[in-house]
Order: structure tokens, then C-alpha cells, then sequence
């Protein structure tokens, strides 16, 4: 496939209203964070991006400043894998409604429920073709315009079918899609009856536009993944496959070529540690330290988000991080990196770290240490180019001991409701 096609505008660049509401918002000084090295900080934020890192009460205010003494500063996470067409329906009486206003409020509803957890950017996967045509996509464009300036919403147009008599209208429809603004190429190559000659169309249109893909496959065909790792090299601006947790389930010797060829390739992985998401037979997840081995690009996306694949999905970040370290055996640096610094590249968005410089895409969570956020992250606080979008405070309160002194509980630490002069509380 062609890898040098000229690039057509980035969809998740700022345009020139985001550059105006980046330009205007007011310096932001955060105060007496703690970094994941350990150390205290003052971080000065201006034109989305952070001016300033500083130790713990050394820069000066030009606008707001925010107490974050007890709070761990992080790189905002990103979710590289939602489905927000479908999210949020999960308890419909009867089937979800497709009507073109209900896919527009539950999209925008998950990706306010994401940004509350963290993720100032999202890719999510939108069903084109069929009866719904075009209008589903429509819906989620809606939603990116919507919440501009909040979060970055970038959809992914899926086709069920692309090869034979019935594919063809949706491979029109699929080209069109794109010309609307759909973001990735994607695809299920699994479920149509030629899976090579699927893969194959995507993969051309995407080059045409100079578009990233991202497809759905449980990679559980040893030979149909070694095809498709061989027409995808060096594809740019890149490939992504997910959720691969088929790999899982085959022998260990043949995972490990398949996760040899997926690195030559350069084909980035998107693992869902909280559950499958609609496509996908298995819920088990991709073997991550068997392709971090092989030196294959891993991230980690939600997947479904409280729909019938999973009715349960929370869509947050930093839960698949926990689940990663407590079930994968990451250690909780590497667990958080697969849901922000690779998400993040995955996505194609510039990297994010707390110095000076760096994108102002921030998430401040209540503890101490990176373990310790992610065994109990409740109170956070999300920052997009540069500005709090989003802000969750939980508290809590146990009865009150202390008319039983033989209990032995005085010493322990008690938390009550925060004074009104007192800074951020758990």
C-alpha cells in the first residue's frame, strides 16, 4: 500500500474557535501537586500549554491558582477505543433507538461520563451502512462539534460488509464517510464473508485520504493476521487492531510470531482490560507483557460503555489501568503509560508530560502515590488546553468513635466534610 499520500487537514487540530477559547482562557497556576517522581510542584499554565514547573509554592499567579496539595499530577488519559453510537443502552426496554437525536445525546453523554474520568481525548467507533446510512456518523460529528473546547471527539467509520454485491454501497458510503469528517477508517474484517478483500478496500482508502485505521479483529486466525500484518506495514499515519484477544487463547509459540509480525509491521494494538466491546466473541484480554516483549505498540482502551457487549462498562481509564497491574502484572507506571502516553500516540496526538512546553492535557487525582490513585482514584480533576473541564470530589465519613475511647480508633485518620477555606478534599 502507498505510504507516502499527502495528509488531508487534521479533523483534531484546533480550529480557529478552539484557538480563540485557548488563547483567551487565563493563566492557571496549579499549586503543591505531587508528580509521579515524588516531587511537590507548582505547574503555571498559559495558551494550553504549561509555561511553568516549578517547586511547591515558587511561581506566581497572573490569573486563578488551584490548591492541589494531596493531589497526583498526571498526563491526562486518552480512551482509543469507545463506542459512543452505542453506549448508554444497555437498558433499553427494546431495541436502541438509531433516530439521529438519541445517538447524538448518548454519544455526548459517554463522552462527558469519559471526561469525567480523565480522558480529554476520545476515538470513537461509529456503525456506517445499512439502513442507518450515513446518519449515525452524522450524529457523532454533532457531538465532536458540541463538545469542542471540552474534550476531542474522533469518530471511526465501521462498515459491516465491503467486498461482494452487498459491500458495495457501503464502500461508497465508506469513502463518503470520510469526506464528512469521520477521523480513522475502521472496520470489522472478521464479520464479512472475505476478510482479506475487506481489509484490502480499507486499507486503500485509507491511503487515498491519508487516514489512520483502526479495526476490530480477535486476531485469533494466525494466518489471516499474518496477511493482514503484511498489507498494513508501513502504512501511514498508522494501523491499530483491537481488541486481539483471540492471541490469548492460542499456543504460545504461535502468539508469539503473530506478535513478531504485528511489531515489524508497526501495527499498534488496543487491548480492552475491562471487557469486549459489540464484534467481539471473547472477553478475555490481549496477552500485553507477551506483546510488549515483542516490542509491539500497546494501549488500552473501555471498550463498550453500558451496552449489551457489556452492561456494566464504566468507561474509565484509570480502571483499566488497575486492572492491567493487578491482573497482567504491569507495574503501575506501565499500567497508567498504556492509557495515556500510548493512548495519546496512538491516537496521533503529541506526547504529554508535566514540564514546561508540553500540551496542557493534565489529570489531577487525590493520593500520593501512582498505585495508590489507582487502587482508589475517586476525586479528580481534568484539565484540557489548559483550563478545568471537568471535576469529581468524593467524601468520605465514618461514624463518629470517639465516645468509645477504649475502641483504640482516636489515632486513626478521620476525614469530615472540608472547611470552606480548606483546599481540595478526598
Amino acid at each position: 500500500m502507498p505510504d507516502s499520500q499527502p495528509r488531508r487537514p487534521d479533523d483534531n487540530a484546533p480550529d480557529s474557535a478552539d484557538a480563540a477559547t485557548t488563547a483567551d482562557t487565563p493563566a492557571l497556576v496549579l499549586g503543591g501537586a505531587r508528580l509521579a517522581d515524588g516531587r511537590a510542584v507548582d505547574v503555571r499554565l498559559s495558551g494550553g500549554r504549561i509555561e511553568a514547573v516549578g517547586t511547591a509554592g515558587s511561581l506566581t499567579a497572573r490569573g486563578p491558582r488551584i490548591d492541589l496539595r494531596g493531589y497526583l499530577l498526571l498526563p491526562a488519559p486518552a480512551e482509543p477505543h469507545a463506542h459512543g453510537d452505542t453506549a448508554l443502552t444497555a437498558d433499553s426496554p427494546g431495541p436502541a433507538s438509531h433516530r439521529p437525536e438519541d445517538i447524538q445525546r448518548r454519544a455526548t453523554e459517554a463522552a462527558l461520563l469519559q471526561l469525567g474520568h480523565g480522558a480529554t481525548a476520545l476515538r470513537t467507533h461509529v456503525r456506517v451502512g445499512d439502513v442507518q446510512g450515513l446518519a449515525p456518523l452524522e450524529a457523532v460529528l454533532q457531538t465532536r462539534r458540541a463538545l469542542r473546547g471540552l474534550a476531542d471527539v474522533m469518530p471511526v467509520a465501521v462498515p459491516r460488509l465491503l467486498t461482494g454485491i452487498a459491500g458495495a454501497d457501503s464502500l461508497a458510503m465508506l469513502r463518503d464517510a470520510v469526506k464528512m469528517g469521520a477521523a480513522v477508517v475502521g472496520g470489522c474484517p472478521d464479520l464479512d464473508p472475505d476478510p482479506t478483500g475487506y481489509t484490502e478496500a480499507v486499507l486503500e482508502i485509507a491511503a487515498e485520504h491519508g487516514c489512520p485505521v483502526d479495526l476490530h479483529t480477535d486476531a485469533d486466525d494466525p494466518a489471516r493476521l499474518a496477511r493482514l500484518a503484511a498489507m498494513a506495514a508501513g502504512l501511514r499515519p498508522g494501523v491499530a487492531l483491537g481488541p486481539c484477544a483471540g492471541l490469548a487463547h492460542l499456543p504460545l509459540d504461535t502468539a508469539a510470531r503473530a506478535a513478531d509480525r504485528l511489531a515489524a509491521a508497526g501495527i499498534t494494538v488496543v487491548c480492552l482490560p475491562q471487557g469486549g466491546c459489540a464484534g467481539s466473541e471473547r472477553r478475555t484480554t490481549a496477552p500485553v507483557r507477551l506483546l510488549r516483549s515483542a516490542g509491539v505498540h500497546v494501549t488500552a482502551g473501555s471498550g463498550a460503555l453500558r451496552d449489551t457487549a457489556n452492561p456494566v462498562g464504566r468507561g474509565d481509564p484509570l480502571e483499566a489501568a488497575y486492572l492491567l497491574a493487578s491482573q497482567a502484572g504491569l507495574r503501575a507506571e506501565q499500567a497508567y503509560a498504556l492509557v495515556s502516553t500510548s493512548a495519546r500516540a496512538a491516537l496521533g496526538l503529541p506526547d504529554v508530560r508535566v514540564e514546561a512546553g508540553f500540551p496542557a492535557e493534565l489529570l489531577a487525582v487525590r493520593g500520593e502515590r501512582l498505585s495508590a490513585a489507582l487502587s482508589l482514584a475517586y476525586s479528580r480533576i481534568v484539565i484540557h488546553r489548559g483550563r478545568i473541564v471537568a471535576r469529581t470530589s468524593a467524601v468520605r465519613e465514618y461514624c463518629d468513635s470517639d465516645a468509645d475511647p477504649a475502641a483504640g480508633l482516636g489515632g486513626l485518620p478521620r476525614q469530615g466534610r472540608p472547611d470552606p477555606g480548606a483546599g481540595p478534599r478526598n
